[in-house]
C-alpha cells in the first residue's frame, strides 16, 4: 500500500529538486490530487466491508463473516484507525546538531512502508504520539519539525509494524536513512521486537465532495 507519505518520492520523479520545495506547484497539485482518490477509494472500501458485515452478520455465512471482518481489520490498520500489535522495530533518532530534515523523517517512513510496515507511530520528545497515515505531512526546519500540525522535538522515536529484519536492513543499506542521519551528527539505532504496539490513531474525515476515479 502506497501511503501518502510517498509524496516525496513521487514529487522527486517529477521534479529535479531534492526536497519538496523545490517542486513546481502543478506538481504537488497532480500528486496530491493522487494521493487523494486513493484515501478516498480507502474510506469507500471501508464503508461498503462495513455494510458487507452487517448483512452478514445474520445470514449464519461464518467463512465470509470472517473474510470481511479481516479485510475490514487490514484497511482499518492501514488508514490507522485502530491500533495494532506484532513483530517490529522501535527506531530513535538522536539529533544534538538539530541538522535532520523533514525530508529525512520522509525518508524514514517511505523506506519502513517500501520494506514492508503495516502500521507506523511517530513520537518525539514533547510526548505528542501521531499515528502515520494516508495524508501524513511533514514540515519546519532541522531542530524545529512539524508533523501533521503537531511540534516535534527529537528525539525521535518511530514504531513500526512488519518483519523486524527486512525493516532494519532498508533502514541499514549503504546512503540510506541511517546514513543520512549520521552524516548529519545524528545516530539512528534500531531496536528490534517479538511484540511492538501502536496506539495512536487518526481520524477519519469524511469527504464532501471528492469520490475515488476509476
Amino acid at each position: 500500500m502506497v501511503l501518502g507519505i510517498a509524496i516525496a518520492a513521487q514529487v522527486r520523479g517529477t521534479d529535479s529538486g531534492d526536497n519538496l520545495d523545490s517542486a513546481r506547484p502543478a506538481d504537488l497539485l497532480a500528486v496530491l490530487d493522487n494521493l487523494n482518490r486513493r484515501e478516498a477509494s480507502l474510506r469507500q472500501e471501508i464503508s461498503a466491508l462495513q455494510q458487507t458485515l452487517d448483512s452478514l452478520e445474520g445470514s449464519g455465512s461464518a467463512a465470509a463473516l470472517d473474510e470481511a471482518r479481516a479485510r475490514l481489520t487490514a484497511l482499518s490498520i492501514q488508514v490507522g484507525t485502530v491500533g495494532a500489535v506484532g513483530p517490529g522495530v522501535v527506531v530513535r533518532i538522536d539529533d544534538p546538531e538539530r541538522k535532520v530534515t523533514a525530508d529525512v523523517l520522509l525518508a524514514l517512513f517511505q523506506e519502513l512502508r517500501g520494506a514492508g510496515a503495516e502500521a507506523l507511530e511517530f513520537g518525539g520528545a514533547l510526548g505528542d504520539r501521531v499515528r502515520i497515515g494516508v495524508d501524513t505531512w511533514v514540515s519546519g526546519s532541522p531542530g524545529s519539525i512539524v508533523l501533521d500540525g503537531r511540534a516535534q522535538a527529537a528525539p525521535y522515536v518511530v514504531t513500526a509494524i512488519g518483519d523486524a529484519p527486512t525493516l532494519a536492513a532498508a533502514l541499514n543499506i549503504p546512503g540510506g536513512v541511517a546514513d543520512t542521519v549520521s552524516r548529519s551528527g545524528g545516530k539512528l539505532a534500531i531496536e528490534q521486537s517479538r511484540e511492538v504496539t501502536v496506539t495512536a490513531l487518526r481520524e477519519l474525515k469524511p469527504h464532501t465532495y471528492s469520490q475515488p476515479g476509476n
